[in-house]
């Protein structure tokens, strides 16, 4: 692991994230102040979730095409141009469309950095640290936001978020290059038909395609948890929203926990043993149904954010690690990027309905642990099926060994 690099990486993603985070809760500020209509601020979280999704195909042979480091820096600038931009009166919507635009250009070259200055055997250790780094900017950021979104603080918020963004810019700056270099991307017209086959090529393979399914689902569940927690600690707790916030807070402090032990005990070769946790998180959410109490609400919450972080962070870095290895660093996250988005909007998307449709709490509450349980298994039961598979083959070598542990030591 190049530590320099590294180390300004997750100052650079823990200070643009943090941005990132704020810049959403002022902008809901503005829309109130213009008095804008209540659909609204819904819509600038799916404008900017939209756009990871849209953009895929075009901003993995982007952060390709030059160093990391210097993507990451001018996507930060389509972000603070475009926090300038909201400061001097612009539509919101529009502007957090560019934002949106600027954070999906930046995720590629973000991850795809992290691929090439991190050897193999530590990926998992490095995505335990991008895990805590997204969650404290998520946390910070959500309290900073808030902050800044007071009528007493309205003139200096867009200024404190485009010095985060400067800063972030300058520890961009910092990153040595890694030196990596791939083939020219082919036109822009022919990079849908170029996303595709890196689709089906990465589905295809099998840890791939175990890995993909993981994260995609983890995405999913988090973004729809995170309303169905507000709507149980209202409703069965009794909490206020803010009370509510503090449980989510618990929550996320248990996925730092757990991403922080995942790198330190989970090896890449064995990421995979990690899937059972999968199905014991969707069996802890439906503890939720019978909880009436803050104490037990909190130690339940807790235990799904660590058990979150302790199987998302090895795979992820197992995804990482085959997609730059079938694709390139850039076009892997790109497809990533894709399948976790679309998975949101999906999950969000479904929740919504089944709220319009009036459906109880604990309908919803049970039926959504049930999934994540019962689909995680699925892709365990998948991933032994591919297992065999392969070890029917004359002469194979299981999955992890064969194509982990060579490479691994391969590594410069």
């Amino acid at each position: 692991m190049k530590r320099s690099g590294f180390h300004l990486l997750m100052g650079a993603q823990f200070v643009s994230g943090l941005a990132d985070n704020a810049l959403l809760l002022v902008a809901i500020a503005q829309v109130a102040a213009r008095g804008g209509p209540l659909w609204l601020p819904p819509l600038l979280k799916l404008v900017f979730t939209l756009a990871y999704v849209l953009l895929a195909p075009v901003v993995g042979p982007l952060a390709d095409r030059w160093p990391k480091a210097r993507v990451m820096g001018a996507a930060n600038a389509v972000k603070a141009l475009a926090c300038a931009a909201m400061a001097a009166g612009a539509p919101v919507a529009a502007c957090f469309c560019a934002a949106g635009a600027g954070a999906a250009v930046y995720s590629p070259a973000k991850y795809g950095l992290v691929t090439e200055l991190v050897r193999p055997e530590r990926l998992v250790a490095a995505n335990g640290w991008i895990e805590v780094t997204t969650v404290l900017a998520i946390l910070l950021g959500t309290v900073l936001g808030g902050g800044l979104s007071e009528p007493r603080f309205a003139a200096s918020g867009f200024a404190v978020l485009l010095a985060l963004y400067g800063l972030a810019a300058l520890l961009n700056l910092g990153i040595p290059d890694s030196g990596a270099r791939y083939p020219a991307a082919p036109p822009l017209q022919h990079q849908w038909r170029a996303f595709r086959r890196d689709h089906l090529r990465l589905w295809s393979d099998p840890l791939g395609q175990v890995s993909l399914a993981t994260t995609t689902l983890f995405w999913g569940v988090g973004a729809t948890l995170q309303f169905l927690v507000l709507r149980w600690a209202g409703e069965q707790l009794g909490l206020t929203l803010a009370q509510a916030a503090y449980l989510q807070g618990l929550s996320a402090t248990g996925v730092v926990l757990g991403a922080a032990l995942a790198g330190r005990l989970v090896p890449l070769a064995q990421a995979t043993r990690v899937l059972p946790l999968g199905v014991l998180l969707g069996l802890v959410i439906l503890l939720m149904p019978g909880v009436h109490r803050w104490l037990p609400a909190a130690l339940v919450l807790a235990t799904a954010g660590l058990l979150a972080g302790l199987f998302v962070v090895p795979m992820n870095a197992l995804l990482q690690h085959r997609g730059s290895t079938l694709l390139s660093a850039g076009r892997s996250v790109a497809v990533q990027n894709f399948n976790e988005n679309a998975s949101v909007l999906l999950m969000l998307g479904s929740y919504a309905l089944c709220a319009g449709l009036e459906l109880g709490l604990g309908t919803l509450v049970t039926g959504f642990g049930g999934l994540v349980a019962g689909l995680m298994a699925l892709i365990a039961l998948r991933h032994r099926q591919l297992q065999r598979q392969v070890l029917a083959i004359p002469g194979s070598a299981r999955p992890e060994r064969s194509t982990l542990s060579t490479s691994c030591k391969d590594s410069p």
